[in-house]
């Protein structure tokens, strides 16, 4: 995130304020477009998002596309943007919605832990089994390239971004252009796949029924509210959610000061630690202290919302507006591989074992971990959105709670960085053998879950 905001404070700049404008008034008319196409051709209820056509749109006319208008140094800073938009939307999950009860929490956030990291190591699992067994005997590929397919599904761009040093300093210097290219593979599949999923899954009766929405719980601002009540109210809740970004940043130096203390090893996973996985731990922080004050009129649900799904919209859109399409062409066969074969473990665990280890609200809490393992967590959240449009699930709290377990270990976290050290210490063959034990477990943990709270629901009927 910091880099990013470096980027657009040097854009600001006399020499280069010609390019922050473009890029704002670029991104300000591809989301409008994308708004004022979608009532005639209705592509959400398709499940198609409009941020996902308004980066078509950017991508055609981008330096990669047909009619490339908009100038390679427009998308450079494109790219150091979704990480930013990234922190935004975890600084706005927790903030808008009570804090869950203690009650009742322990067995919907444990499984949804489970199933996260059952997805996260597997793809370890067979990222390793495909370069061992097809692309180092057909393609001698480098070894590392197991770990792309977490790196470039789980972790996504920002991941991708970077771990592009770590590969370089392991020599294996396409390692960051693969990743990004897996991450790109993996936006747009989180997004079209699971799009169509949703659909189907209403078609067979997965999704959940939705009644109407309950009006005093949306967090929605009165019409007689003033608009100056409406700017201030805004103002706040944008502080609000700075406030959670500053806390995760001032957590992350607090981490990094450990690093003197803690030896070589710890700074080196330290020093590539993404401060958005510490940004949902500022937003929980910010939600209990606005509960324990009674300030929680400070925050309105609806607002909240609307930020993050503005920031979901932005990242999605550029995202793909900032797509360097000749990387899909180098190396396309590994490429195809390994995506390929991340899909195969993605829509396996998702459409049966997560059916029978999740015990209530499968498809939308599956489908949400499906867009996060797939593209990144925003996918999930966008994914979630469409199953679950009115936000009447408690898939957003569990999953909600579940990132502050999962997003430290997987997703560019400890594992991210570790596992290309591991890599090279263990052999990809033993790093594939500690992931498919660690997945098993997972597994059989998830199983012992539900079987555990079905024998407690059972006796408490």
């Amino acid at each position: 995130m910091v880099n990013g905001l470096q980027s657009l404070l040097h854009a600001t700049q006399p020499t280069n304020l010609w390019l922050a404008l473009i890029l704002l008034t670029v991104l300000a008319l591809l989301l409008s477009l994308g708004r004022r196409l979608e009532p005639a051709l209705r592509l959400e209820r398709l499940g198609l998002p409009i941020a996902l056509l308004a980066g078509t749109v950017g991508l055609l006319l981008g330096p990669y596309g047909p009619l490339p208008l908009l100038p390679l140094s427009v998308t450079d800073i494109w790219t150091e943007v979704p990480t930013a938009l990234l922190t935004l939307v975890f600084a706005t999950l927790m903030l808008g919605r009570p804090l869950p009860k203690g009650q009742g929490l322990w067995e919907p956030v444990a499984s949804q832990a489970m199933l996260g990291m059952m997805l996260g190591f597997g793809q370890y699992l067979v990222g390793g089994l495909a370069v061992l067994l097809v692309l180092i005997p057909l393609l001698g590929v480098d070894p590392l390239m197991g770990c792309l397919i977490e790196v470039g599904f789980e972790g996504g761009h920002g991941a991708a971004a970077v771990m592009g040093e770590s590969f370089r300093e392991l020599g294996f210097p396409g390692g960051q252009d693969l990743g990004l290219a897996m991450a790109t593979v993996g936006l747009l599949t989180s997004t079209l796949l699971g799009s169509v999923l949703v659909i189907f899954g209403r078609w067979r009766g997965w999704v959940a029924p939705h009644g109407p929405t309950e009006i005093g719980d949306t967090g929605a601002i009165e019409e007689e509210t003033s608009f100056g009540e409406q700017l201030r109210l805004l103002a706040v809740n944008l502080g609000l959610a700075g406030a959670a970004v500053a806390c995760g940043v001032l957590m992350l130096e607090g981490l990094r000061l450990l690093g003197p203390w803690l030896g070589e090893f710890y700074r080196q996973v330290i020093h590539v630690f993404p401060v958005f996985p510490l940004a949902l731990g500022g937003s929980l922080l910010i939600r209990l202290a606005l509960e324990v004050s009674g300030k929680t009129q400070w925050v309105s649900q609806l607002l909240q919302r609307e930020i993050g799904i503005l920031a979901t919209d932005l990242l999605i859109t550029t995202a793909m507006a900032s797509l360097n399409l000749p990387l899909l062409q180098h190396d396309w066969l590994p490429l195809t591989v390994l995506s390929v074969t991340g899909l195969a473990w993605n829509l396996l665990i998702m459409l049966f074992v997560a059916r029978f280890t999740l015990r209530e609200e499968w498809f939308e809490r599956s489908i949400t971990e499906f867009g996060q393992a797939t593209g990144v967590a925003a996918s999930g959240l966008l994914l979630l959105r469409l199953a679950d449009p009115r936000n009447l699930t408690k898939a957003l709290p569990v999953f909600s709670i579940k990132q502050l377990i999962l997003q430290p270990i997987l997703s560019g976290g400890v594992i991210t960085v570790v596992a290309p050290l591991a890599v090279t210490r263990l052999g990809l063959l033993g790093w594939t053998e500690l992931c498919g034990f660690l997945t098993v477990i997972c597994i059989g943990l998830a199983a012992i879950i539900n079987i555990t709270s079905s024998s407690e629901s059972t006796e408490a009927a």
